[in-house]
This record gives structure tokens, C-alpha cells and sequence, in this order.
């Protein structure tokens, strides 16, 4: 009986689209894109305002567990009216395999947004990284559960040699201890959800904040529904809040977005202004 994971699936699968992607459109050809001289907004510096939400709105348009959660969601629409809400910054899925994303998503987000732009994706060599700047993105995510911790080293310090700030993505306290290094990461993603059943709790969250040193901006992930669960993990020291499911899956997730700004501007008026 194969024991594959749906994350073996997608990092064999991702393998083989870097490799021909590279043979479509090569390195030089990426560094003629006018973002290459452009100097990327830091995530970071966002997060850290008070007079922002915290939130990182997504724009995700199906997932590997749920198929399509909204698959007419227009980019420019969507991500312009995330930032009209109050988000602070931007995610964008570009897989396309399994998120149903674009690279062409994250250039369009880019032309209608002026804040900080994280590619969602599997990053497993260079060349996705020079991708990333090439195309407008200002953050690239490492995953650590599927890099060793001499790749985060390698991948994160090549991103900041870029200008680009690194999120790194963990679940546990064993991929946290092995793959945090202070010059390859800007940002510790702490994700709820459970890479076997898939099953989301924010005690996760909360376990991994206390192990994750001040020097890093703490970022959770999955799981988030209401502006109750933001005030939790705010008050348990996590400045950015990464949401998609639960604003994709209403036809206008820019109004979504709204919604859950307007109520944690009502709950915490001395935080959000």
C-alpha cells in the first residue's frame, strides 16, 4: 500500500514543472522583467503597523482537500478590494496543478496593488525564486516540512540576496528547531492544519508562538473564521493573520474581507484605526 501524501504528490509533480518551465522561459529571459530593479515592500514592516490589520488576504481558487472553492473570482476585483478593506498585505496561490493558480495572477495583483505580495507556492530551486521577483512578489514561502534545513538555508539567503523576505512555514516544533535560521527567514508562518488528516486547530498557534523568537514577525495560518480568532492569536503575540478559505468561499471575497475588518475595527479600536 503507497503511503504517498498529498504534499509527496505535489513536490513530484512540482519537480518536473520547474524543470519545464526553465526550458520555456530561461533565467535570462526572467531577469529582463522591470521587477528585477524594483525594490520589494517588506511584509514585515506591514505587519508590524498598528494602524493595519494584520490580515494577509489570499487569493486562492481551489485546494487539493476541497477542489474548487471559487474558480470566477476575478484578480483585479478581488485583490484591489482585499487592500480597500484594510488587509495588509496579499497572498496569491500560483500552482496550478492543485490550487487551479497562475503566475499570471500575482503580475496582475501587482499592477492593481501597491503592498507587500507573497507567492503561495511549493519553492524547491532558484529558479522560482527569480520567478517570483520577476513577476512583482515582494515574499516567497518556504516549506519546511518538505526542505531540509541546508535548503531553507540556501533558498532563504538566495531570496534575500534578491531583496526578497522569507516566510518560513512550519507545523510543529521539530520543523521549526531544525529549519530556522535567522539569515535565511524574515517571517515564522506557524500552520494549523495537520499535513495527515488535514484536520485545523489554532492550539497550534498558540503551542509554537512561545518557541519562535521575538526576532522573527509570527504569522498563523488555516483555520481562521472570525475576527475572535484573530484577537486570540494577537493576543498571544502573532502580528499576521493569513486567511483565504474563508473569504473565497463567498462569491465577493472582498466583501468578506470587509466584513471581518469592520467588526475587529468595532472589538479593537486602539489597535486597528
Amino acid at each position: 500500500m503507497s503511503t504517498e501524501t498529498i504534499l509527496d504528490k505535489i513536490i513530484t509533480h512540482k519537480r518536473h514543472e520547474v524543470a519545464e518551465r526553465r526550458e520555456l522561459v530561461p533565467t535570462k529571459l526572467l531577469e529582463r522583467s522591470l521587477y528585477m530593479d524594483a525594490q520589494p515592500l517588506s511584509l514585515r514592516r506591514y505587519l508590524l503597523r498598528d494602524d493595519l490589520s494584520g490580515i494577509i488576504a489570499e487569493f486562492k481558487r481551489k485546494s487539493p482537500s476541497k477542489g474548487f472553492i471559487n474558480q470566477y473570482a476575478p484578480v483585479e476585483r478581488t485583490t484591489l478590494g482585499y487592500m480597500q478593506a484594510g488587509a495588509s498585505a496579499l497572498s496569491v496561490l500560483t500552482d496550478t496543478e492543485f490550487f487551479g493558480g497562475k503566475t499570471e495572477d500575482l503580475t496582475i495583483a501587482r499592477r492593481y496593488n501597491f503592498c507587500p505580495i507573497l507567492r503561495k507556492d511549493f519553492v524547491i530551486d532558484e529558479y522560482q525564486i527569480i520567478e517570483a521577483k520577476s513577476m512583482g512578489a515582494d515574499v516567497i514561502l518556504l516549506i519546511a516540512a518538505v526542505l531540509s534545513a541546508d535548503e531553507v538555508a540556501r533558498l532563504g539567503q538566495f531570496a534575500r540576496s534578491l531583496g526578497l523576505e522569507v516566510l518560513l512555514e512550519v507545523h510543529n516544533a521539530e520543523e521549526l528547531a531544525r529549519t530556522l535560521h535567522p539569515e535565511a527567514v524574515s517571517l515564522v508562518g506557524v500552520n494549523n492544519r495537520n499535513l495527515h488528516d488535514f484536520s485545523v486547530s489554532l492550539e497550534t498557534s498558540v503551542t509554537l508562538a512561545e518557541q519562535i523568537p521575538a526576532e522573527f514577525v509570527k504569522v498563523t495560518e488555516s483555520g481562521l473564521t472570525s475576527a475572535a480568532d484573530i484577537t486570540y492569536l494577537r493576543s498571544v503575540g502573532y502580528r499576521g493573520f493569513l486567511m483565504g478559505e474563508a473569504f473565497m468561499r463567498h462569491s465577493r471575497p472582498e466583501k468578506a474581507c470587509a466584513a471581518l475588518v469592520q467588526e475587529l475595527r468595532a472589538t479593537e479600536p486602539a489597535v486597528i484605526l
